[in-house]
């Protein structure tokens, strides 16, 4: 269990009782209960001195999904052979709108990790500002190393289950970890097929099929908007700063390319076999070229050392490598405890999650301690599904709207997400504590329009 803020003991036992009851309600899901945890150690003190969420059992309710659906996922491979994988749809809290949160195809998909990820989906939709509820999906299905007609057959058989349980007012499904353009346009045309109606019920679609402009780099250009504001507001700036980034795929290079283009360097990116390290800052040359490598050619990040003279390979994680920030943006729990200590001990200045909850509780609590500035993943890389919520306003328009425009209205809404994370986290001495104020921000919204409907 994560240490308690500050508060009375009567807080702190009820805090106890509940989350020893998420965990016993929740045998088995190590992930869901640890998001949980960390939700409640923050909000538990903002909620002591408002009874009316209390008495109306709020937090006991956000911690219930109001759906989990489970299915099979019949497919045919290549030589003819039935393969079966199981499938999900968690559909957590449609208090504010829709669901809306990825899909993921990973074999380490499970319904804990669904679970912690639509009840973390609920809070990040929220700080958005848009009218979009808590949920994700999945299946436990591996993409890698399957051909393109495999993995069409997969998605087809995925969606035609799903299909009943989705809609552009019910829930909109988007992609995640396995689950790209690709993907999504497969999953689309058969939604398509079997419902005989063209509607905006995925988003990550295809620019010639509804889908939006800036999508593809929404996350990891939001998660550095996010971390020059992080500074910012700590009368620092992201000019001249070595950033080191976990992962290879959209987040992460985004997430390279806009530090490049804020006048930062970007120091390091990995995959599962390891990571790469530039001293002198990624250019874009290489940056698109990680990014043709892992999109197309679907090869591993170590060749990038083969390619570049300047870029080496290692086995492990970025994080012993020396820099002024942090930018995790792979998968969860991927930083330590003691990868935190050593982070600290190099100097990091900021950590901002672009990944879903890739720092272990006992890693966040050191930074805290430590006086990193630290932005937990529903604030930090919450541009992703921002975009997705604006995708989801032009296809209800049937409308398309410029780059140029996009791009500033991400920016305006990372600016309004940090400002929602500071005006319940500012702290009189210290950094602003963003996991607090990201917490407090993103429930009170969900919790009022909880209050409105009484007890559903």
């Amino acid at each position: 269990m994560s240490k308690l803020h500050a508060g009375d003991s009567k807080t702190n036992e009820y805090l106890q009782r509940y989350i020893d009851g998420v965990e016993r309600r929740n045998p088995g899901q190590p992930e869901f209960c640890q998001a949980v945890n960390e939700v409640a150690t923050t909000v538990f003190p903002y909620l002591a001195d408002k009874p009316e969420y209390h008495e109306n059992q709020i937090l006991e309710r956000m911690a219930e999904p109001e759906r989990v659906i489970s299915f099979r996922v019949p497919w045919t491979d290549d030589d003819g052979r039935i393969r079966t994988n199981r499938g999900w749809r968690v559909q957590f809290n449609s208090a504010i709108g829709p669901y809306k949160g990825g899909v993921r195809f990973h074999p380490s998909v499970n319904e804990s990790i669904l679970k912690f990820l639509g009840f973390e989906q609920t809070f990040k939709n929220s700080l958005t500002g848009l009218p979009m509820g808590g949920g994700k999906g999945g299946a436990n299905f591996n993409p890698k190393g399957k051909s393109d007609n495999e993995v069409m057959r997969f998605c087809q058989s995925f969606i035609t289950e799903l299909y009943r349980h989705i809609g552009e007012d019910t829930d909109v499904p988007a992609g995640d970890i396995g689950v790209g353009g690709r993907e999504i346009g497969y999953m689309f045309g058969q939604y398509k097929r079997i419902t005989n109606r063209f509607v905006g019920v995925l988003t990550g679609k295809g620019l010639e099929f509804g889908g939006s402009k800036m999508r593809t780099e929404a996350t990891g250009y939001g998660a550095i908007f996010f971390l020059r504001n992080m500074l910012a507001q700590h009368k620092d700036s992201i000019e001249g700063k070595s950033v080191l980034v976990s992962g290879s795929g959209n987040v992460a290079t985004h997430a390279c390319e806009k530090v490049l283009q804020l006048g930062g360097k970007a120091l390091t990116m990995s995959d599962s076999g390891g990571f790469i390290h530039c001293a002198d800052g990624f250019s874009q040359e290489q940056i698109d070229w990680v990014k043709e490598l892992k999109a197309v050619r679907r090869g591993r990040i170590s060749e990038a050392a083969d390619e570049f003279s300047n870029i080496t390979f290692q086995e492990g994680r970025p994080w012993g490598v020396v820099g002024d920030c942090a930018v995790p943006s792979a998968t969860q729990n991927e930083v330590s405890a003691d990868d935190a200590k050593t982070l600290i001990n190099n100097g990091v200045k900021a950590v901002g999650e672009a990944a879903n909850m890739p720092c272990e509780q006992a890693a966040v609590d050191a930074f805290v301690d430590a006086g990193v500035i630290f932005g937990p993943a529903k604030a930090v890389n919450a541009g992703g599904v921002g975009v997705s919520g604006l995708e989801m306003s032009q296809n209800s328009g049937r409308i398309s709207w410029g780059e140029a425009e996009l791009k500033k209205l991400l920016e305006n809404m990372m600016t309004d997400i940090h400002d929602s994370c500071v005006q319940y986290g500012e702290s009189k001495s210290g950094p602003v504590d963003y996991l607090a104020g990201a917490n407090i921000a993103g429930f009170v919204k969900v919790a009022d329009a909880m209050l409105s409907y009484g007890h559903v």
